[in-house]
């Protein structure tokens, strides 16, 4: 039975969770000018692979991806799924810490971190418990629930605007000499793995999730821009959240609400709690495979137990950014190697099927 709807929900809200806080700010801190050239290299960069991965994935319809890496031999499997498992639990902790911040940073300030954090952890815990049906369940009913409010604050945050701000058009490429530039690829690399994994459980049209990323397109350009063309770029660079800080001055005279940005994060943050759920399942599908003998209930608990504890140790933001940085070669190898090598996988599986039936 076609899924789609419920794997472009899943697509598109775990994408917006991890747009509109850092990755602005990375991208205006990578450039002064042309913003656009970086944007569009990402999004390029984003759907080659997402094509080559989906690609890979259609020669394999009824398996998921870990199974393909265990077909292929297990020094392939060790190769590309011990690195994915410790991508993926880098994310996570990375997630809790980054978004803890951002939450106690925006409005509750005198929250202690260790108790926000937790609050992240056990409720992703608790959904990725039920399972991947509960958690694309859940997912359809947070985008009927904050979808509309995310996209009402987003339209909302064109209202002061000076489209002057959007000259120069040229760039001068000097962003690739930027560690924030790379470092804003967070926003496309973690987003579309769990396609591999949910295959078994969910089939889906690959024309309707490239669909669904072109979709996105507009998010990542404004979520940039509309700082730029707010505050002009000298002023949003130095906001460590540029995008919130635009919201926070949206003015809206007939709502009854002073502030949006609360509805705005608090939607977004829903979005977080289906990633990090998400992330959870795929890392403990991952070490079920591995060791098959041990409870996923148990696995799931104690991977949080240790992400919490991680996070404890974490300072400050300035840490949290170096985090970052330090993940960004283990995010483009997830990113280039696992898309190419199950395309690879599956063109060999294919030529050896055509050999055997001739």
């Amino acid at each position: 039975m076609d899924k789609s709807l419920h794997v472009i929900v899943m697509y598109i809200l775990t994408h917006l969770a991890l747009i509109f806080f850092v990755y602005p700010g990375n991208i205006i801190d990578s450039t002064t000018q042309g913003h656009w050239a970086a944007i569009f290299i990402g999004v390029a960069v984003h759907f080659i692979f997402i094509y080559l991965y989906m690609k890979g994935l259609s020669f394999f319809p009824k398996k998921d991806l870990i199974s393909i890496y265990f077909g292929a031999g297990k020094i392939v499997s060790i190769i590309f799924l011990l690195p994915l498992a410790c991508y993926l639990l880098m994310i996570n902790i990375i997630t809790i810490r980054a978004y803890s911040e951002i939450i106690t940073i925006v409005f509750l300030s005198n929250t202690p971190l260790w108790a926000i954090m937790a609050l992240l952890l056990s409720i992703s815990t608790f959904i990725a418990i039920s399972g991947i049906e509960t958690i694309f369940r859940t997912g359809i009913l947070l985008m009927i629930l904050f979808l509309p409010p995310v996209l009402f604050v987003f339209f909302a945050s064109f209202q002061n605007v000076d489209w002057h701000y959007f000259l120069p058009l040229n760039s001068d490429l000097g962003f690739f000499a930027k560690r924030e530039f790379y470092q804003s690829f967070f926003a496309f690399s973690g987003g579309f793995i769990f396609l591999g994994f949910v295959q078994p459980y969910f089939s889906y049209s690959r024309k309707k999730i490239l669909l669904a990323a072109v979709a996105l397109v507009p998010f990542f350009i404004f979520s940039v821009y509309i700082p730029i063309l707010t505050f002009g770029q000298a002023t949003a660079s130095l906001f460590t959240l540029p995008y919130v800080v635009v919201v926070d001055t949206i003015n809206i005279n007939w709502l009854m609400f002073d502030r949006v940005t609360m509805f705005f994060l608090l939607s977004l943050i829903t979005f977080i709690f289906l990633f990090i759920s998400l992330i959870q399942w795929k890392t403990v599908r991952i070490i079920n495979k591995c060791i098959p003998a041990v409870n996923s209930v148990y696995v799931i608990v104690a991977l949080s137990l240790f992400t919490y504890l991680v996070c404890l140790f974490i300072p400050n933001w300035k840490e949290v950014k170096n985090l970052f940085w330090w993940n960004s070669m283990l995010r483009f190898y997830i990113l280039i190697a696992i898309p190419i090598s199950v395309y690879m996988i599956g063109l060999h599986s294919k030529r050896g099927g055509k050999q055997n039936d001739g």
